[in-house]
């Protein structure tokens, strides 16, 4: 992983960061906080859903902690497989109906 800094004050540079921010702000958004601590642990919620709950169209439908620690490739071809017998067990239910 590499460390890539953008342009200061050019938002346009910082896109991942600035659509988690935004994500991030929607989602406290939703709730009132009375204490300080409540706010924080509210965040701390959130990034430990982003990061190992939420999968991120970008990352081929996988959390971030899946592609980190190299799972990414054994959950696609798991998934690949399911999608195959889906498709045949469908296929056989079709031709049921039809005959």
């Amino acid at each position: 992983m590499d460390h890539v800094r953008g342009a200061p004050h050019h938002p346009q540079t910082q896109g991942k960061i600035e659509r988690w921010h935004q994500t991030m702000k929607n989602r406290v958004l939703l709730e009132n906080y009375y204490l300080p601590g409540d706010l924080e642990r509210q965040i701390g919620d959130f990034v430990g859903y982003y990061n190992t709950r939420r999968y991120h169209e970008s990352l081929d439908n996988l959390t971030p902690a899946d592609v980190y620690h190299g799972r990414g490739r054994t959950i696609l071809k798991m998934r690949e497989e399911i999608k195959k017998q889906t498709i045949r067990k469908r296929r056989l239910q079709h031709k049921a109906a039809v005959a």
